[in-house]
């Protein structure tokens, strides 16, 4: 089973993604893993990809799915979890037609829908250790002490990308780029919708009634 997780930031794709990963004894692709081991080792596609990120450059669809490609042959039938990936329609195109190729497709798309307004909350509630690096959510899973890290005593942080003005700017950019996502894949027929606002367990049992 090939599944796709779609959702703004802040709604919790990762904890929802290692969920099925145990559920249902998935490999997470990430393109950003495959990006940096390709280029760690020297890969025509790392070489290539390599080449664009040291100019600054976006690595362009085709490296992307080249190297999505690759490590799609090596998995064979095991069950994916795509991860950052599509995040366009002409990314879910070049997708469809890739896996097409490899006699597979995308057999379930699990859309975690929730408000704008939650995912500034859930984002700007979350706090960091400067020092050790350990994050925190002051809704969620707060310090034992008003926003001091329990590992080293170190005063938490806001961080720059957890700014309101950054949230929202980054949840435009998913409802302009991303979003159309959900009518592509509504169309094919293979779009489950499920409420993202609960607690993380009530969503899990929802995502998992899209497995049933």
């Amino acid at each position: 089973m090939k599944i796709i997780l779609l959702g703004p930031p802040g709604v919790g794709k990762g904890t929802q993604a290692k969920f099925l990963m145990d559920r249902l004894s998935a490999v997470q692709l990430s393109t950003g893993d495959l990006l940096r081991a390709a280029v760690r080792e020297g890969t025509e596609l790392g070489k290539s990809a390599k080449g664009y990120m040291d100019r600054g450059e976006l690595v362009p669809d085709d490296v992307i799915l080249g190297l999505i490609g690759e490590r799609m042959q090596e998995l064979g039938d095991k069950a994916v979890i795509f991860d950052g990936f599509p995040r366009t329609v002409s990314q879910a195109e070049g997708l469809d037609s890739l896996l097409e190729r490899l006699n597979l497709q995308v057999d379930k798309v699990v859309e975690l829908v929730v408000d704008d307004e939650v995912v500034v909350e859930r984002l700007g509630a979350r706090r960091s250790c400067p020092a050790c690096g350990r994050v925190y959510n002051l809704m969620f899973a707060p310090p034992e002490r008003d926003e001091i890290c329990d590992d080293d005593g170190t005063k938490l942080i806001l961080r720059d990308d957890d700014q309101e003005s950054v949230i929202r700017n980054r949840l435009q950019i998913y409802h302009k780029q991303t979003e159309p996502l959900s009518e592509y894949y509504q169309k094919a027929g293979i779009l489950v919708q499920v409420p993202g606002d609960g607690k993380v367990d009530e969503v899990r049992e929802k995502v998992a009634v899209a497995f049933v």
